[in-house]
């Protein structure tokens, strides 16, 4: 008599891959990416420069600082002309810091990941940019 037994196989699939960043001082950084559910996420820990950082937190605490200001002008009740003007120069902020990041991050995340053949990096640069450009 043969008796039926169920079971089920499961398999995973794990993709690793390894790559290095080398920042502006020659230091390098090497770190692995492990999907093992299939999924394509890409995190790879920025590095980037001290100098390059501050630059960057500076300009957003600027731009939080206008933001703030521009905010009080509109609790005071001031003009709209001079609210949409302060707006518009926020806007211009904002646009310069988000260049200033995609420059930095094409120079050395996606040179990186075009050295080392990192898809996962490119299709996240393209639905950034995606959403940055609507």
């Amino acid at each position: 008599m043969a008796h039926e037994q169920e079971h089920t196989h499961e398999h995973t699939h794990e993709h690793f891959h390894e790559h290095t960043h080398i920042d502006e001082q020659g230091n390098e950084y090497t770190h692995t990416h492990v999907h093992s559910d299939g999924s394509h996420h890409h995190d790879h820990g920025h590095i980037h420069s001290e100098e390059h950082t501050k630059k960057v937190l500076y300009r957003m605490s600027r731009i939080i600082g206008h933001m703030e200001s521009t905010r009080r002008m509109v609790e005071n009740g001031r003009d709209c002309s001079e609210v949409l003007i302060q707006l518009s120069a926020i806007e211009s902020a904002i646009n310069s810091v988000s260049r200033v990041i995609l420059k930095e991050h094409l120079s050395t995340c996606i040179v990186d990941a075009v050295k080392n053949d990192d898809i996962d990096a490119l299709e996240e640069l393209n639905r950034a940019i995606d959403k940055f450009i609507k």
